[in-house]
């Protein structure tokens, strides 16, 4: 979850968001690992320089005081940039975030410049996700948002994860920036529950890819998914990991 406004070093608390309750061994993990990651913890708060905060909102026809901050635990711009290019080369139909936010102010009007696809964003936070609708309409935009409480567990990864609902069938891009890492370093693993139903030529996004829990996410993933072509990208502060699916579909996945 992010907004428009100014957010703290520290992710939102989630025990008053309809979240399931995290084990005690979850929480110490989550506790030794933040001794690991701190350094790119820090790297999170910036956002990228003012220049290219402009030119990003030039790019998508926005008004420059449409995202008044970045960084912390907002997109960065070279996120923003790379969501952008793919919008523009692959115009996709059909866009999944995990996470709502300033991806989603930017994907829905990079959307509306490049074939008109829809958006479908999901954040634990109900408010939230209340106020996305006013945050877009302020830009004469829409998407669907929807409330997806971190209640579900999975066996093959630690953490909470989305009860996630009106998924569609098919995912042209899926962005991952969500859940926060709070919940558990390694809980956005789950996010390849939705690996079957990306198109085949269909892409992944994952957010924060150099942190070191997204990089064993980034091992299992490239183990477990033989058509994608996971590549990392580290132009930004956070970096990128880009899943791109084989033009035939076919799967060696869980």
């Amino acid at each position: 979850m992010t907004s428009k406004h100014l957010t703290g070093l520290l992710a939102k608390d989630l025990s008053d968001h309809g979240s399931a309750t995290r084990t005690f061994g979850e929480r110490l993990f989550q506790i030794g690992f933040a001794l690991v990651q701190w350094p790119w913890l820090l790297k999170s708060l910036y956002g990228g320089t003012q220049a290219e905060k402009r030119a990003l909102l030039e790019r998508v026809e926005l008004e420059l005081d449409a995202l008044p901050h970045l960084g912390s635990w907002k997109a960065d711009t070279y996120l923003l940039h790379r969501i952008v290019d793919e919008i523009e080369a692959r115009k996709p139909a059909v866009v999944v975030e995990l996470g709502s936010g300033a991806t989603s102010l930017v994907i829905a009007k990079a959307l509306l410049l490049h074939g008109g696809g829809s958006l479908h964003s999901y954040d634990q936070h109900e408010p939230f996700v209340r106020q996305m609708d006013a945050w877009l309409d302020e830009n004469g935009l829409s998407a669907a948002f929807h409330y997806a409480p971190l209640t579900l567990r999975d066996a093959a990864w630690p953490g909470l994860w989305y009860a996630l609902s009106h998924l569609p069938p098919r995912i042209d891009l899926l962005v991952i920036d969500g859940p926060p890492w709070a919940v558990h370093p390694f809980a956005r693993g789950m996010a390849e529950r939705l690996f079957d139903r990306i198109t085949p030529g269909g892409a992944i996004m994952l957010d924060d890819a150099a942190r070191p829990g997204e990089r064993v996410i980034a091992r299992r993933w490239r183990k477990r998914w033989k058509d994608f072509d996971f590549l990392f990208e580290g132009g930004g502060a956070k970096g990128l990991l880009v899943g791109r699916r084989s033009a035939d579909g076919n799967h060696c996945g869980a």
